[in-house]
């Protein structure tokens, strides 16, 4: 595995309700380096600070202390319109809602993040064809969202994530509102991207099940990071 950093967080501290009575402390300190081409799962219940990290992560929301650099960029010094093209461009992210435009075909759907990067219209349209493929969507590429199945549906937004080429793939609970054959389907597709694609996958997941299936496991508890272990899938590699 390549030691190049894509995720470099120091003393990551998230609070709400800054000086407040009510001030609440969400992170309490989080380190966190996540190599290019790993797969890491973060793991915790409901109320560990998982949500609250992903968004860090995603540059969805900023950090109340701490430093945070993306594939080599500062993600505190960024302004609000760069944070739009990082997010754009350097994360693809997979939610469980899938998060698709209704009354638009799978492929303008993967076509989108494109669109906005500035690509043109014939690249768009080859690669977002390409990547529906990749997924097993070809078939299905006129359809809308609401004539696809919830696996197909995850299977679009997985190809949309992949749309810019991103430097992270950022998947939040993505098989939670699927049956586990269903489930099943789509963490192969996460293992092909990451196997043979070399993409840096991170999971966020209640599910200890699908974080054994990650190279690193990190659990968090109450706002902080309580373990690190190496996945049951991977234990018994290099």
């Amino acid at each position: 595995m390549q030691q190049t950093p894509i995720i470099q967080m120091q003393h990551i501290v998230k609070r709400y309700y800054i000086g407040q009575p009510n001030e609440l402390e969400i992170l309490h300190g989080i380190d966190l380096t996540v190599y290019k081409g790993e797969f890491i799962a973060i793991v915790g219940e409901s109320g560990s600070g998982k949500s609250t990290l992903m968004n860090i992560i995603g540059a969805l929301d900023r950090p109340t202390e701490g430093s945070y650099v993306l594939d080599g960029l500062d993600i505190l010094k960024a302004r609000p319109k760069q944070l739009a093209k990082i997010r754009n461009q350097k994360i693809g992210f997979v939610f469980q809602t899938f998060n698709l435009i209704g009354r638009t075909s799978a492929l303008k759907n993967v076509e989108l993040p494109m669109l906005y990067a500035g690509l043109p219209k014939r690249e768009r349209i080859a690669r977002a064809k390409s990547l529906l493929t990749l997924v097993g969507m070809q078939e299905r590429m006129k359809h809308q969202p609401n004539e696809l199945s919830g696996g197909q549906r995850q299977r679009v937004a997985i190809a949309r994530a992949m749309s810019n080429s991103p430097a992270l793939l950022l998947a939040d609970e993505p098989t939670g509102a699927l049956d586990s054959a269903t489930s099943r389907t789509v963490m192969d597709i996460f293992h092909n991207l990451h196997k043979n694609h070399g993409m840096t996958v991170v999971l966020i997941t209640h599910s200890q099940e699908l974080a054994k299936e990650a190279q690193r496991i990190i659990t968090l508890k109450d706002g902080r990071i309580v373990d690190v272990q190496r996945g049951a899938w991977y234990a018994d590699m290099g």
